[in-house]
């Protein structure tokens, strides 16, 4: 893995022996060596904004405030999936980065349809992560928030019966009692963001940073990306760009009625590895 930005004219220079995975930095001091970083290197290079305010966060009181980023990865031709799952299209490096940003997160917010394509199940503890996440005061492990109206979810699952925290689920107020009763039932809390039988995304943010999370992560899918981007409350985007091309008609990373004006965000760091971009923007 490499870094690609900033970029200058030396960014892609050759290292100074001529030997591929020798050390070397650019005139920015950006090290540009093709290695495997380790997730030391990768957690600092995706830490969170420490104390930087969040849409959700903006009135809300002085100290740390919520930061919302996305993870989603991305075709050439713009496929978010192939056959209905993102796993094909991801890559080893993927992985790591995958892993990196669950292991900073206080909770990831799914939605209930990615749940159940992509058999969703309870984050895990990782020793490489234990000491970074005991001095944040964090638990071992994220929380996993998944977002649903009907509550149409398996709660038999580990997702829900087995997790290291229990498993939150964000509905509306409207959503059946018989659900909400199951998912009660099978160790799940629920989590009212909602007035009617869907969820509102700012007040999930609001109900997420009253439980103590601050740092947001969600994995998607495209709907609820979508629904993020169009509230106005995600802060950073981290895509994954694979270099596959599928062609087929999987959805993109977001969907959902467009916005009245596009969002804009800035590029804030690229790397590279395998052929494989991985970005990450922040918004304006």
């Amino acid at each position: 893995m490499r870094r690609l930005f900033p970029v200058t004219d030396e960014t892609a220079a050759p290292a100074s022996d001529g030997v591929p995975g020798t050390e070397t930095t650019n005139r920015a001091g950006t090290d540009t060596t093709d290695r495997e970083w380790g997730l030391d290197e990768l957690a600092e290079a995706y830490a969170y904004p420490p104390g930087q305010a969040g849409p959700a966060g903006a009135a809300g009181p002085a100290g740390p405030q919520p930061w919302l980023r996305a993870n989603m990865v991305s075709t050439l031709d713009g496929a978010a999936q192939h056959d209905g799952r993102s796993q094909s299209i991801s890559g080893a490096a993927d992985m790591r980065i995958f892993g990196t940003l669950r292991g900073l997160a206080d909770v990831v917010v799914v939605g209930a349809e990615t749940v159940r394509q992509e058999g969703y199940r309870p984050a895990r503890a990782r020793e490489d992560f234990a000491a970074r996440r005991e001095a944040a005061g964090q638990g071992p492990a994220p929380a996993i928030a998944v977002v649903s109206a009907s509550l149409d979810l398996d709660f038999s699952l580990p997702l829900f019966t087995s997790p290291l925290l229990p498993t939150l689920v964000l509905t509306g107020a409207a959503a059946a009692p018989d659900r909400i009763a199951a998912a009660e039932k099978a160790g799940a809390r629920v989590v009212i963001a909602g007035d009617g039988m869907g969820v509102d995304p700012a007040r999930a943010v609001r109900a997420l940073v009253d439980l103590g999370m601050r740092r947001l992560l969600t994995e998607g899918g495209p709907r609820l990306l979508g629904q993020l981007v169009a509230a106005g409350v995600l802060d950073e985007l981290c895509l994954t760009v694979s270099p596959m091309l599928t062609v087929g008609d999987a959805q993109r990373i977001a969907g959902g009625p467009p916005v009245a004006v596009p969002r804009k965000f800035e590029l804030t760091s690229l790397l590279e590895e395998a052929g494989f971009l991985f970005s990450r923007y922040r918004r304006n």
